[in-house]
């Protein structure tokens, strides 16, 4: 799967179903939204994926949590997959339940225990998917117990649980702003072969006076999916394809969706830098990189 592709959202599956824009390359499906359901929303969905390929993304994998994996889930999830021959398949690095799901996207503590941890819960889930999982960066506030940085974090459950990553550029881009760190060192720690694919978004801004404390105006960055898609967050992709060669890339919008043709342009600015970096990677006679499809 190569190209830039659309979050598939309720607001336009309709109008996707009967015919999907020339300009997505392919959707992503969240897999709570389609899986044990049937009826109309099955019907939609079959009637979008015969028209272009898909990739999962799911919510509720929980590869952090304190709870036993959900193995019927993840048996629910492989069922969902094999029904609509889907084989790229993502979720969060984070926890998102204990006994229950929580619907919330939680950090794990960045420590060597956390890895050891983690890695054994991804190893299992993609026994029970039958499918390499692409584990997503997620956008955080606070690094509870931290002893490594995000980076070794991520690069470490990478690397010993064999699974990809689904970098999420937005978050990266917010993470640097409040956490205070360098987005392209993290770049750089990032396995080239383990790049899947990219989801870019809109970011809010929240203004925190200060005055009730009596400290100093701050702004905070917050994953809102919600706006349009910044310059920066777009530059820092156009990085990450300079770095890694073009990988295919995701936009998610959530919430104030607007009319199809503003997607439909930000789509076209993504494949503008795509085609732009692979121009002057063979001009350079430089390759474009593996991390250039879905599997």
């Amino acid at each position: 799967m190569r190209g830039v592709g659309l979050g598939l959202r309720q607001e336009f599956a309709d109008d996707f179903a009967t015919a999907t824009p020339a300009d997505v390359d392919f959707v992503e499906v969240t897999a709570e939204h389609y899986f044990r359901r049937g009826g109309r929303s099955s019907r939609v969905l079959r009637a979008v994926l015969e028209q272009v390929p898909a990739v999962c993304h799911a919510l509720n994998t929980n590869l952090g949590g304190p709870a036993p994996l959900d193995e019927r889930y993840l048996l629910d999830i492989r069922q969902f997959l094999d029904e609509h021959r889907i084989d790229g398949f993502s979720d969060h690095l984070c926890y998102s339940g204990d006994e229950d799901w929580m619907h919330e996207l939680l950090p794990i503590p960045f420590t060597e225990e956390a890895v050891r941890y983690t890695v054994g819960r991804i190893r299992r889930a993609q026994e029970i998917v039958e499918r390499p999982i692409a584990i997503e960066n997620i956008s955080y506030l606070t690094a509870p117990a931290q002893r490594l940085s995000e980076a070794e974090f991520v690069a470490a459950v990478l690397e010993e649980s064999d699974c990809r990553l689904m970098l999420d550029v937005s978050n990266l881009y917010i993470n640097s702003i409040n956490m205070g760190y360098d987005a392209e060192s993290f770049l750089a720690a990032m396995p080239l072969e383990r790049i899947a694919y990219a989801h870019v978004a809109g970011h809010s801004k929240i203004v925190d006076t200060g005055m009730a404390k009596g400290d100093a105006e701050e702004t905070v960055y917050i994953d809102s999916h919600g706006h349009p898609i910044s310059e920066s967050v777009f530059h820092l992709l156009e990085v990450a394809y300079r770095r890694f060669g073009v990988f295919p890339t995701v936009i998610e919008r959530d919430q104030n969706i607007p009319p199809m043709s503003e997607l439909l342009a930000e789509l076209g600015a993504i494949r503008a830098i795509q085609q732009r970096v692979c121009l002057s990677n063979h001009s350079s006679g430089h390759p474009e990189g593996t991390a250039a499809t879905v599997p």
